[in-house]
Order: C-alpha cells, then structure tokens, then sequence
C-alpha cells in the first residue's frame, strides 16, 4: 500500500493568543474582495489532511461536516479531530471567523468539509485519500450544498493512476482541486522537483514565496507551477485554542483555496450564474502579478486580489 505523508513543515512558533488579520491573508490583499461584500460565503471547501480541531473558537462556526478515513481515533468516522496540528492551521488560512479576535482567514465567512486522511503521525495511504476525494465530489449539504474546492496540502514522489484519475473526476464535477508544490526545491529554479498530486495538470500547483515576495528556497520548481503565495512564518490557528507559524508550501495552498471561494462568491453573485472550473482558472490567474521569477519558480506570478488583468491568458 502507498505512503503519502504531509509535505514536510517548519513549526517556527506557537502563541496562546493573538488578535490580527495574519501577513499573509494581507499580502494576498483578501481585504480588497472583502470591502467588496464577499467573504466566500455558503462555498464548500473541503480540506484533505489531518483533521481539524473543531471547537477552536476561530473555526468552529465555519466547519460544515467531516470524515475521517485514519485509523485514528479507533477508526471512527465521525470524529476527524486533529491529532498533528496541521490540519487545523491550514483551515484556518482559508477561513478563521472575522469576529475581532484570533486570526482571520483568507475567505472568513466559507464553509468547510473536513477530510481527515492523514494520521497524527501525518501520514496516509493512497487509497485513503482516493476515497476522500470521491467522498467530496459526491457530498451534499444540508441545504443543497456541494463541494466547489479541494485543499491538499499534502503529496508524495509516485505517480498513481487511480488517485489522477479521481482528480479529473473531481475538475468534471466543476471543483476546483488545489494543492502544494512540495518542499524539495534546492533553490535552483533550472531544476525540476516533482511532488503528486501537486504536479498533476488538472490541478491548481502552488509554490511558495516569503512575506517579502521572494521565492522560497524549499518550493519545488518544475512546469506545472500555476502560481505562488505566501508560505513562510505564516501565522494561523492551532490545536488546543491556540495559534501557530508555520512555513511550507502547505501554508501557500491555504491562501489560494481561500481566494477561489472569494472569487467564487464574488462571481456568481455578480453574474447571477455559476462559474465553471476552467473559467475559475482563468479568473484567478487573472489575479497574479509576476515577481520576475521564471515560468518554472513562479508559474504566472503572486496570488494578488487587489488586481485583475482581464488580458491575461494562461495558455
């Protein structure tokens, strides 16, 4: 059976308690979409990792359902607490209440499916995470909802055919599939480093850049990279109510799943239809802006929110 593990993280810091809207929920400019009215609101994000501590004050009022696929916690479905920390950092990127206390997420009022695939240990087989992807293409909400992004933060050096096969189920099916580049870049962007299901076509790759938007030294480079974001000393939530940084190419994914469910929101409700996966694509590279970095280190440039270059293609 196939080993994935969490895309190896640096912990630089925990806090007992903050009050701020994190670095890199700024530097993504989120607040230009949020003066706009849309904080994501009703869209689904289902996130693929260790769980998520559910009664954190700063998320416990954004997790919609879940499902655990570990053997963890006497394999019990209903309980996809996190036992790692993780998890529950990378939720809170893409959507920790904007409540006046805690951090704030990237898209603060989202909705989010917690897929627990991966042990306390933080590893997972294929086989499990398969089964959580189809388990989100599949799931309804009580009131109709239905997955519109999967976020993984996670990934491994094989390439599987059920697991790329699942994914392009999950793009059929209008949901936008999100995930890290890896964290074995050799700060040579010539070189190519291949993490899965990062370097998959189908899926939106993220690369990491540091709060001055300089290319991480650990973010993989290869040809499939499709943007950066903030990934280092990134300040977010953390099991037992409390607050961690942590820097990886994990913590890049998080901004970029939260800005899809604000673009998602924005567009539909100004163009009273919805938005396909392709069209997504489009609209969120529309919002990058190129550091100056290759194609290979950069993919088309920083996750910005504040702009939106209509022009831009990314054939």
């Amino acid at each position: 059976m196939s080993k994935f593990r969490l895309i190896p993280y640096k912990l630089e810091e925990v806090k007992g308690r903050t009050k701020e809207v994190p670095p890199g929920v700024r530097l993504i400019e989120a607040k230009s979409i949020w003066e706009k009215g849309f904080q994501g609101e009703d869209v689904v994000v289902a996130v693929i990792d260790t769980g998520c501590q559910t009664d954190h004050p700063d998320l416990q009022e954004r997790i919609i359902g879940g499902y655990n696929f570990t053997e963890d916690y006497g394999g019990d479905p209903n309980v996809f607490l996190d036992n790692n920390g993780h998890g529950t950092h990378v939720c809170g990127t893409i959507g920790a209440s904007k409540d006046g206390q805690g951090v704030v997420g990237v898209a603060p009022k989202v909705k989010l499916l917690v897929l627990k695939v991966l042990s306390g240990a933080g590893e997972g087989s294929i086989e499990s995470i398969t089964q959580a992807i189809e388990y989100a293409i599949n799931w309804k909400g009580a009131n109709g909802e239905t997955v519109r992004v999967i976020s993984m933060s996670l990934g491994g050096p094989e390439d599987d055919q059920t697991l790329h096969k699942v994914i392009q189920s999950a793009v059929e099916n209008n949901i936008v599939v999100v995930c890290a580049a890896g964290n074995e870049g050799d700060g040579n962007g010539s070189t190519s480093e291949y993490s899965y299901p990062g370097a998959y076509n189908e899926v939106v790759e993220v690369g990491s850049v540091n709060l001055h938007k300089r290319l991480s030294r650990f973010s993989n480079t290869n040809n499939t990279i499709d943007l950066v974001a903030p990934g280092e000393k990134i300040l977010s939530t953390y099991p037992t109510n409390q607050y961690a940084v942590l820097s990886g190419t994990s913590m890049a994914t998080p901004h970029v799943s939260g800005a899809i469910a604000l673009l998602i929101q924005q567009y539909e409700t100004e163009n009273k239809k919805k938005i396909s996966e392709s069209e997504l694509y489009e609209l969120l590279i529309n919002h990058t802006v190129s550091l100056g970095y290759s194609t290979q280190e950069e993919g088309h440039g920083l996750l910005q929110l504040g702009v939106n270059v209509p022009a831009k293609s990314s054939m």
